[in-house]
């Protein structure tokens, strides 16, 4: 096929057509076309050879020119592509290196394979044009719901046509035991889609707690409206979920919109979730009244907050032990899921066996280390002295509240305590020397004798092996294991350290080690409050 012979206008129509047909630009189509004739013309006249095409997109002339680039005589390296500014001065009037030469050429002949390589380079122009139109489609629709049509199974896996590609919803985004047959309508979520080197890939979703938010906003207005916000979904798909809303209008019961008239806007979210059973709850800031809320329809006689281990504490009777819980636990479950901690449910009875357990242990404390008769023990512990430090450094007008302890008596507690104290923290450095633990850790500001004692028996023995510590290491934490918490111990976790408390320190070891600089972590400050501040101002 000749270029010459051919009908100019005609490559204008194909790219229209074929930019028609696949929804994207024309101007892709036609620098396709571009590239094709390009590569069609280096098989004729050179590979080396720089030949460019133009083609003009309002009469469709296919125009070739060959480029040729002026470089420094060291680094010329393609002859055919490239000259030295002396040869360029033969074509040139004034040529300078990065100067560039272009001349017309006469269009090549295509032959069969020319022109089969030009269809493929063109049909892969267009499949990548239609795949960045397709991920430019669906990127900012991530996270809404959309409509689509069931095209096939595979594995377990449900592809859905979504009009403008496919999408995939995996089997463990089903909700229970769906099954969908081919042309099923299915409403889903959009819960990722991603740029990948076959093409955009859209995932879907119909257990994720986002889908049941947007079903929520569908159905109720309020929501849609931003009068009544959704603060948080719990799910066990398929079987319940709980949901908590917080009304920005006195005048609007949250939960109530939520319900609808005799239940008709929740019960087409049941409709839709396979009938999972939904409960609304009302959110609160105060965390344990939003438990007790969150546990509903189990009463709650007390609950206990430890905000730094984000863990909480309940008391039910007896009787309302089961409903706490739910069936395998499905409850308190979905309750610590949304409020976001860890609930150890118990009743009355154990409650008081445990606070029982540890007035008598904290008793035995005081009369084994401080030689106080059982009496005299168990003052010291209704008064709310926990441990022997508290004892031997709190203040002494604390001590002669406590009836029966006159000055004498509290100097000679404390003196006890003292003592106590300070043979405990000889003996835990001799057994931390005795380990190996050298003098860079014992001298470190910050750590006890028995805490130096806890990492020497770790094999922490060095300020740089603190240094190479991690914080959750020293105050422990929590990890998320198949969907539940496992608690991580921390080695100075018995010592009540905090996380805040194990970063500090850890960076200080750093800081004298050298490791760290100081001005940088200022620098760093800075700059984040300084970040704070233009987020606040905005």
């Amino acid at each position: 096929m000749a270029i010459t012979s051919a009908n100019q206008l005609e490559l204008l129509q194909t790219a229209e057509a074929v930019a028609r047909e696949k929804m994207i630009d024309p101007g892709l189509v036609v620098e396709a076309m571009e590239e094709s004739l390009a590569r069609a013309a280096k098989s004729r006249y050179g590979s080396e050879m720089d030949i460019r095409v133009s083609i003009d997109r309002k009469t469709g002339r296919a125009t070739f020119t060959r480029v040729r680039t002026v470089v420094e005589e060291d680094e010329l390296e393609n002859y055919q592509a490239e000259f030295t500014v002396e040869q360029a001065r033969q074509y040139m009037a004034d040529p300078k290196v990065g100067d560039t030469f272009v001349e017309e050429v006469p269009p090549v002949e295509m032959g069969r394979i020319a022109a089969q390589s030009a269809k493929q380079v063109i049909l892969q122009k267009v499949r990548e044009a239609e795949r960045d139109r397709q991920y430019e489609e669906f990127k900012d629709r991530a996270g809404t719901i959309i409509n689509g049509l069931v095209k096939r199974e595979e594995y377990g896996n449900v592809i859905v046509d979504v009009g403008a590609g496919e999408a995939i919803l995996r089997r463990n985004e089903k909700i229970g035991r769906e099954v969908y047959r081919p042309n099923d309508r299915i409403r889903v979520y959009i819960k990722d889609v991603r740029r990948e080197q076959r093409g955009p890939q859209i995932f879907l979703s119909r257990t994720a707690p986002e889908f049941m938010a947007e079903l929520f906003k569908m159905e109720v207005p309020e929501i849609y409206d931003g009068i009544i916000e959704i603060k948080a979904v719990a799910r066990d798909p398929g079987s319940r979920a709980k949901i908590a809303v917080i009304s920005y209008d006195n005048s609007i019961d949250p939960v109530g919109a939520c319900v609808g008239m005799r239940g008709s806007r929740v019960q087409a979210v049941v409709n839709e979730l396979q009938g999972e059973k939904i409960d609304i709850i009302p959110w609160n800031e105060d965390q344990p009244t939003f438990l007790v809320n969150a546990l509903q329809p189990a009463e709650v006689t007390k609950v206990v907050l430890d905000e730094e281990a984000e863990r909480i504490e309940v008391v039910v009777p007896e009787e309302q032990l089961s409903l706490a819980i739910g069936r395998r636990g499905q409850n308190v479950r979905l309750a610590s899921q949304l409020t976001g901690l860890d609930i150890d449910i118990m009743t009355e009875e154990q409650e008081s066996a445990r606070r029982q357990k540890e007035f008598e242990e904290r008793t035995r404390l005081f009369m084994d280390t401080l030689d106080l008769d059982e009496f005299f023990a168990q003052l010291l512990v209704s008064e709310g002295f926990t441990n022997l430090e508290e004892v031997a450094y709190v203040e002494q007008d604390e001590l002669l509240v406590i009836d029966g302890v006159d000055e004498d008596t509290a100097a000679e507690l404390q003196a006890r305590a003292q003592d106590y104290l300070e043979a405990v923290n000889k003996a835990a450095l001799e057994n931390a020397r005795s380990l190996g633990v050298e003098d860079s850790l014992v001298d470190f500001d910050g750590l006890t004798p028995q805490m130096i004692e806890a990492l020497a028996k770790d094999g922490v023995k060095t300020l740089e092996d603190f240094a190479t510590c991690a914080d959750w290491e020293l105050a422990g934490g929590w990890t998320t294991e198949g969907g539940e918490r496992v608690k991580d111990d921390g080695l100075l976790e018995p010592f009540d350290m905090s996380l805040e408390e194990a970063q500090q320190l850890i960076m200080t070891a750093r800081i004298l080690l050298g490791w760290v600089d100081p001005s940088e972590l200022e620098a760093d400050g800075d700059a984040e409050a300084d970040e704070e501040t233009e987020e606040t101002s905005a």
